[in-house]
C-alpha cells in the first residue's frame, strides 16, 4: 500500500501547450489553489523525441525543476500514449488494424498496435531515458505509464502472437479444437498457423437485424480468448515500460489510469502489475450516485482494499457528452469527497489549464481560458484545496471494512454477452448495478471482488449472474458457505467452464450441490413480459407478491427449499427463489430478474440476519460509508439531495474534521454538503 505524505490534490498539466511566460503565472495560481501535484508530460513524446536519434528534455527539465522549487509534486507519464508521426511513417508495422481489417493511419491516441516490436522498442527508450534523468529529482512522487490503455488490433502482428499465445496456452492443437469446440461447422484445424485474429474477416460479425448494435461471434470460445489476449498485449506494453522505470526507480511507484468497468481491459489482471490503482471518474450528469460509487468500490477492491488514486475529473464540465451541462455549485466538491469515501486518497483533475484548440478546449479546467482566480470553478477548487490541506494526513491509509462482497469477472462478462441467446436484453453490468445500488441506497459498504479473491472476511457474497465458473471457484464457494457464509447467485449461472464450453449433467453444474438444485430450462422473456414471484410464509418481513422479467429459469429442488414460487404461465407453482443449508452457512438462488423493491425487501431479510446496518439512519440520498485507520473510524456523510437535512447519531461525541464544529446526538447537514465524523 502506497502512503502519501497528505491527500494529493492536482491534476493533468500540459506546459508544453504554453509559451514559458505563462508557466509561473500557473504555478502561482496552483499554490493559491492549494494544488501540491500535476501530472506531466502525458502527450508530449513528439517534443521528447522529435527524431528517431534526438530527444529534447531541455524544456521539462525546466518545468520540473520549478514545480521541485514550489514544493508541488510530480505525476511523471512516460509520454507513450500518442507516438509521434515519424514512427507511424517510418514504422508503419506500428498503427492498428481495426476490427474490420482497415490499417490506421496516423493520428488519434493510443493509436498503436499493442504487439508491435517496434512501438515497444521505442516505448522503453523513452521510459527508460525519463526514468535516468529524474530518479534524483526531489518533485518525483510517481510514475504515469501510458494513459487510458483502449487497444484493438487484428493485424499481422497479432495474428502471431494470438497463435503464440494459444499454443502457451493450450500446448496441442487437439486441445485447440477440443476447448475452442472446432467440431460445430467443421471448423477443426490441423496446424497453428490456421488461426487467425478473430474479426470480422473471420468469426466475428455485427447484429444488426435485431435492432441491438453489438458484436456477435459464432465461436464464444474463439472470441472469449482473443478478449484475453488482447487484454494481456496491451497489459504486456504497460508491463515493458513499468519494468524498465522499476529498475532504475525501484521506490518510486508506478501506475497506470483506469476506466471503471472498462470491457476490453481486464483489470482485475492488470491489478497485480500496478503499485497502486489509478482512476478516471467522468460520470454522466444524470448518472445516480450509486453508478459512480460502484466504480470507486471496484478501484478500491482491485487491490484488496488499498487506498486508490483519483487520477482524473472534471472541474466542471466535459466535452465529448451530447450534452456537457455544467456541474452546478457544490457538485464537483460533492463528487471528490464521495471519492475520498470510498476509499481515495488523492482527488486530481484533467485539467488544470484550459486548452485552446483541439478536442478539448471546451473540457472543464481548474484555469479557464480567462487566465486568472476569478472565476466560478476556480474558487470552488481552491476551496476544496484548503479543505483537503487541513485534513492533512488524518484519512491517508486508511481502508472500508466491508462484510458484503459482489463478484464480478471480466471473463463473465466477455463470455456471458458473446452469447447467442437466450436474450440480447441480458447485461451484466447492469445485474451486478442493480444488486450494488440496492445495498448503496442502505449504506452499507460492498466490495467488488473477484472470483479468485478470498472469501473469508465476508459474511455475504452475491454473484450475479455467475454464468461461467472457473476451475476452482465452486469449492471456494463451498468452503466459504460451509463455514458459515451466505451465498446468493441469480439465474443463468453456471452454466459453462472457463473455455465457455457449457457443463453437462445440468446446470447449475458446478454449483448445484452448494444451491441445492437443478435447473431443467431457461425461458426468456419479451421486453414488456413479467412473470410474478408469490413468497410463502418463510420470510414474514417481505409482501406476498413481486414481479419479475428478462429470464425465468425452471427448476427443481433437490437439497434446497422454495421460498417463493412463480406465478404465472405453464411453470406457475415452479421455485423462483430457493435456499439450500450448506454445513453452516446457507445458499440462495434467485431464479429470475426480480423488481427492485423485492431485492431491497431481500437483502434487508438477509442483513438483519447478521446484524450489518448502517452506522445511522439516513433517508434517500444521503451516503454514508466509514474508513479506519489505528482505530479510529472516520464516517463520511454526504448529501446528495437538494434540501437540508438531519441525522440522528448516538450519545458519542464527534468532530467534523472539515468544519471543526462538534456534534452530540444530531448533525444538520445542508444540501450538497458533508461531514467527516471523528468520534473524540
Amino acid at each position: 500500500m502506497i502512503n502519501f505524505p497528505n491527500i494529493m490534490y492536482g491534476g493533468d498539466y500540459n506546459p508544453d501547450q504554453w509559451p514559458e511566460d505563462i508557466w509561473n503565472e500557473d504555478i502561482r495560481l496552483f499554490k493559491l489553489a492549494n494544488i501540491n501535484i500535476v501530472t506531466l508530460p502525458v502527450f508530449s513524446w513528439a517534443k521528447l523525441q522529435p527524431s528517431e536519434d534526438t530527444y529534447n528534455f531541455g524544456w521539462l527539465d525546466k518545468i520540473m525543476d520549478k514545480m521541485a522549487q514550489n514544493d508541488i509534486k510530480v505525476c511523471l507519464a512516460t509520454s507513450t500514449a500518442a507516438q509521434p508521426a515519424w514512427m507511424s511513417k517510418k514504422y508503419p508495422e506500428v498503427l492498428p488494424v481495426n476490427i474490420a481489417g482497415n490499417k490506421k493511419q496516423h493520428g488519434g491516441r493510443v493509436n498503436f498496435c499493442p504487439n508491435s516490436s517496434v512501438y515497444r522498442k521505442f516505448a522503453v527508450q523513452l521510459a527508460t531515458e525519463l526514468a535516468n534523468r529524474y530518479k534524483d529529482n526531489p518533485s518525483l512522487l510517481i510514475w504515469h505509464i501510458g494513459n487510458e490503455y483502449i487497444n484493438h488490433c487484428y493485424c499481422e502482428n497479432c495474428a502471431r502472437e494470438f497463435r503464440n499465445w494459444v499454443k502457451n496456452k493450450y500446448g496441442t492443437i487437439e486441445e485447440v479444437n477440443r476447448n475452442w469446440n472446432l467440431n460445430f461447422w467443421g471448423h477443426t484445424i490441423y496446424d497453428f498457423n490456421e488461426i487467425e485474429t478473430v474479426s470480422y474477416l473471420s468469426e466475428m460479425g455485427r447484429d444488426t437485424w435485431s435492432g441491438h448494435d453489438r458484436d456477435v461471434t459464432s465461436f464464444q470460445g474463439m472470441a472469449l480468448d482473443y478478449s484475453r489476449f488482447n487484454s494481456d498485449s496491451t497489459l504486456a506494453c504497460y508491463l515493458a515500460e513499468y519494468e524498465a522505470i522499476k529498475k532504475i526507480t525501484p521506490d518510486i511507484p508506478a501506475t497506470t489510469n483506469l476506466m471503471g468497468f472498462f470491457k476490453p481491459m481486464d483489470y482485475q489482471k492488470w491489478a497485480k502489475k500496478m503499485d497502486i490503482i489509478s482512476f478516471d471518474s467522468y460520470p454522466f450528469p444524470n448518472e445516480t450516485t450509486g453508478n459512480t460509487a460502484i466504480k470507486h468500490s471496484l478501484m478500491r477492491s482491485l487491490k484488496n482494499g488499498d487506498p486508490f488514486m483519483l487520477m482524473e475529473q472534471t472541474p466542471s464540465q466535459v466535452n465529448w457528452q451530447p450534452a456537457n451541462p455544467l456541474k452546478k455549485p457544490g457538485i464537483m466538491r460533492l463528487q471528490s469527497y464521495q471519492a475520498l469515501a470510498h476509499g481515495a486518497d488523492t482527488i486530481m483533475f484533467f485539467q488544470l489549464r484550459k486548452s485552446i484548440g483541439a478536442c478539448e478546449k471546451f473540457h472543464g479546467a481548474v484555469i479557464d481560458h480567462s487566465g486568472h482566480e476569478n472565476t466560478r470553478v476556480f474558487k470552488e477548487c481552491s476551496k476544496l484545496g484548503e479543505e483537503l490541506k487541513n485534513l492533512g494526513n488524518k484519512i491517508i491509509g486508511s481502508r472500508i471494512n466491508a462484510k458484503v462482497a459482489i463478484m464480478f469477472d471480466w471473463d463473465n462478462w466477455w463470455a456471458l454477452e458473446y452469447s447467442s441467446g437466450p436474450t440480447v436484453h441480458l447485461h451484466y453490468i447492469q445485474q451486478i448495478e442493480k444488486y450494488y445500488n440496492t445495498i448503496y441506497d442502505m449504506n452499507i459498504p460492498v466490495d467488488i471482488i473477484s472470483c479468485e479473491d478470498n472469501l473469508s472476511s465476508y459474511e455475504i457474497v452475491i454473484a450475479p449472474v455467475l454464468y461461467m465458473v472457473k476451475p476452482g471457484l465452486a469449492k471456494n464457494i463451498e468452503n466459504f458457505t460451509s463455514n458459515g457464509g451466505t451465498f446468493l447467485t441469480t439465474f443463468f449461472s453456471g452454466i459453462v467452464n472457463e473455455n465457455d464450453l457449457v457443463k453437462t449433467g445440468g446446470y447449475p453444474g458446478e454449483l448445484r450441490d452448494v444451491l441445492g438444485i437443478w435447473v431443467e430450462e431457461t425461458d426468456a422473456l419479451l421486453p414488456d413480459d413479467k412473470n410474478s414471484i408469490l413468497l410463502n410464509e418463510e420470510i414474514s418481513s417481505l409482501k406476498n407478491e413481486y414481479s419479475c422479467g428478462l429470464l425465468c429459469d425452471l427448476l427443481h429442488i433437490e437439497t434446497a427449499k422454495s421460498l417463493a414460487v412463480y406465478g404465472s404461465d405453464f411453470y406457475a407453482g415452479m421455485p423462483v427463489l430457493t435456499e439450500n443449508q450448506f454445513g453452516n452457512g446457507r445458499a440462495y438462488y434467485i431464479a429470475s430478474d426480480p423488481e427492485k423493491t423485492f431485492l431491497s425487501d431481500f437483502m434487508k431479510h438477509l442483513f438483519s440476519e447478521r446484524d450489518i446496518k448502517s452506522p445511522f439512519y439516513a433517508k434517500s440520498g444521503i451516503e454514508i460509508t466509514q474508513r479506519h485507520k489505528g482505530g479510529k473510524t472516520f464516517t463520511f456523510i454526504l448529501n446528495h439531495t437538494n434540501n437540508d437535512t438531519c441525522i440522528t447519531l448516538d450519545n458519542n461525541k464527534y468532530l467534523d474534521l472539515i468544519s471543526k464544529n462538534e456534534f452530540i446526538g444530531s448533525v444538520f447537514i445542508k444540501a450538497k454538503d458533508l461531514v467527516i465524523l471523528e468520534s473524540i
